[in-house]
């Protein structure tokens, strides 16, 4: 992922759906302190548990604005964060 060379990224491949949880919260508070305005998720595609694990956090999280699915990556979702003033 050349493109994103400079977005911060978590890569959850190997990883448990309840510690997947747990990363997935920390990344986002932690980039949100940070100042990041977008992240990127490597869930994978495999059999889709990771991938809907972190959509499910995803939804619930009030610092994500919003996140989709990476058009050139099914494995992977990009997430945008809200603004951190």
């Amino acid at each position: 992922m050349i493109l994103y060379r400079s977005t911060p990224q978590l890569d959850l491949h190997g990883i448990d759906r309840e510690y997947a949880r747990i990363l997935i919260e920390e990344f986002i508070k932690d980039n949100y302190k940070m100042k990041k305005k977008e992240v990127i998720i490597i869930h994978g595609i495999g059999t889709g548990i990771i991938k809907k694990t972190t959509k499910e956090v995803l939804a619930k999280n009030k610092l994500v604005k919003r996140f989709y699915i990476d058009s050139t990556n099914a494995g992977a979702t990009i997430v945008e964060l809200i603004e951190n003033k």
